[in-house]
């Protein structure tokens, strides 16, 4: 017969599910790893270059560069040039630009992710606006660069990659500090 108290019971099932759900937090990154792997999509990219390449000068690839906000962005975002043709080994330099057209500073965060997925482990951005956080002013107008590798390595069936990025809102959890001495330039995107 069990003697337990109901209350007791109760306490031990909710403490059971809390860590049940504390481990499952823990276990999404891995999950979201191994699906975005076996659909081939959202490739991440492979990050910062470390050490030197030699350009393969034989070798062509085409990097195209995708811009969308997300639900609820107000800002004006994409890249200067659309694509550019790159030789794997060799160091680039795209920009993009961005643009408040509200009233109020914001706050965003670019998430990027390339295409094919195969081929994101052979992009490395040495430097990039998606390593932080970007705070416009109102009517403000960034350029924003970033620089990569198409590693030597990449595989010779691939010969078109696709950088996109989404940007987020995130002013309402990383809201702004307004600088003093903004003079904000009313420029849109052309």
């Amino acid at each position: 017969m069990n003697t337990e108290l109901p209350l007791a019971r109760l306490v031990r099932r909710l403490l059971l599910v809390v860590v049940a759900m504390f481990a499952f937090g823990f276990a999404l990154v891995p999950i979201y790893d191994v699906m975005c792997k076996a659909f081939g999509i959202n490739g991440k990219t492979a990050g910062a270059y470390q050490g030197a390449q030699t350009v393969d000068e034989a070798r062509e690839v085409r990097v195209q560069f995708l811009a969308t906000n997300a639900a609820g962005m107000t800002w004006e975002f994409g890249p200067v040039d659309d694509q550019v043709r790159v030789n794997p080994g060799a160091s680039q330099e795209i920009r993009f630009i961005a643009y408040n057209p509200t009233d109020k500073p914001m706050t965003a965060q670019a998430v990027p992710s390339v295409s094919p997925s195969k081929a994101a482990a052979f992009f490395h951005k040495t430097e990039c606006f998606c390593f932080t956080q970007q705070v416009l002013q109102p009517g403000e107008r960034i350029e924003m660069p970033v620089r990569f590798i198409v590693d030597r390595d990449l595989p010779a069936d691939v010969h078109h990659l696709t950088l996109a990025y989404t940007l987020f809102d995130i002013t309402s959890s990383k809201p702004p500090v307004a600088a003093l001495s903004a003079t904000p330039a009313k420029e849109s995107l052309q």
